[in-house]
């Protein structure tokens, strides 16, 4: 059965979920929910650059967008706004929706989330009889789905790294590039995404969940950080970027489990390519996701994600989007609750005529 799936969010994970939707096997763009009301009204086809309109209206009345839906993709932002978030996904799932979403980060792994939040949502999936899906690619498949399959192609395993190297000035989140990560800010102050404790309790779930599928029980979370100035004035298409302020951090967050670390998450992340050159570089272009497994054998795994039109950070996206749509038909077959991304198989069982409409013409 096609699932009819709603789009709550129009910003770029929003307008990325469309796109995918008008294609994807199994699945139907029933409804586009936006927060904006100078949005209301335009063709879903004008959110994700689709010539061929859709004759679906995005609209601010969640209520009626919602009705007649299986299940929401929810892409609005959690990063500012988290409360807000939760409270929208509570309702989907008191209203017996199957939710995707990359906004809760503390979901990732719902063991370690905040028992209040996970209970609050666990008893509105009960109530109503939808499940819930957290994950995207960095947190999600990136460092989770992915680290288990590659450890599972060693004989012995000393540490897993999961990296994320990246160029931020082809990131198109103006607020998340100078703001949370703090690019082009002073060095003497440590911007929002960086202060301690903060990764760990962005990754931290993601570590604990490797763990958990690795068998292991992490003990303990650390973070390290350094960071670099720009040596130089830089201007790129996020705009201009002084001397002297940051142009690249190195962030690690530690899983240890006995005093020896064994899962790690690398951020390698710049806003100009030339900013800290000794720092690893990606292979080629934007940048790369990575894992690397050190033990028997050493073992990389280098993911790149290139979208006709668009940046490497558009085919990322377009991962994490099409990773939480393709849970959806095994989630709506599944009891009420929240899942991860362990539960979710890699390929989800369908009909053959419905898998084979992922092959392109």
């Amino acid at each position: 059965m096609r699932q009819r799936v709603a789009v709550w969010g129009t910003g770029n994970m929003g307008a990325t979920a469309i796109r995918s939707l008008l294609g994807f096997p199994g699945l139907e763009l029933a409804a586009v929910i936006t927060s904006s009301p100078e949005k209301a009204g335009r063709d879903a086809a004008s959110f994700a650059a689709v010539a061929e309109p859709t004759g679906i209206t995005a609209t601010t009345d969640a209520d009626a967008a919602l009705a007649g839906c299986d299940a929401v993709a929810y892409m609005a932002s959690g990063d500012i706004r988290p409360d807000e978030a939760a409270d929208d996904v509570e309702r989907c799932l008191r209203a017996g929706l199957h939710v995707v979403t990359p906004a809760l980060y503390s979901l990732y792994d719902p063991t370690s989330a905040p028992a209040e939040l996970r209970e609050r949502l666990a008893d509105a999936a009960e109530a109503g009889g939808g499940t819930l899906l957290v994950s995207g690619v960095d947190p999600g498949w990136g460092n989770d789905a992915l680290a288990v399959v590659a450890a599972g192609l060693c004989t012995r395993i000393d540490t897993i790294h999961c990296q994320e190297i990246f160029d931020y000035s082809t990131y198109d989140q103006p607020y998340a590039v100078r703001v949370s990560c703090g690019f082009g800010g002073p060095m003497d102050e440590t911007p929002m995404m960086l202060l301690p404790s903060v990764p760990t309790m962005v990754w931290g779930g993601n570590i604990r969940l490797i763990g958990r599928g690795l068998g292991l029980e992490i003990d303990e979370i650390t973070e390290e950080l350094e960071r670099r100035p720009l040596e130089s004035a830089v201007d790129n298409v996020m705009g201009h970027f002084e001397a002297g302020t940051q142009g690249a951090f190195w962030l690690k967050v530690i899983g240890s489990v006995a005093g020896r670390p064994r899962v790690v998450i690398d951020h390698i992340t710049r806003i100009d390519p030339a900013c800290a050159p000794d720092w690893p570089q990606p292979d080629e272009g934007a940048g790369d996701h990575r894992v690397i497994v050190y033990g028997d054998p050493v073992l990389s795994m280098v993911v790149r994600a290139d979208l006709p039109g668009g940046s490497r950070a558009d085919g990322g996206n377009t991962t994490a989007a099409n990773r939480l749509l393709g849970a959806i038909s095994w989630l709506a077959e599944q009891k009420p609750g929240i899942y991860d991304g362990l539960d979710v198989p890699l390929r989800q069982d369908r009909a053959p005529a419905v898998e084979a409409q992922r092959w392109a013409d």
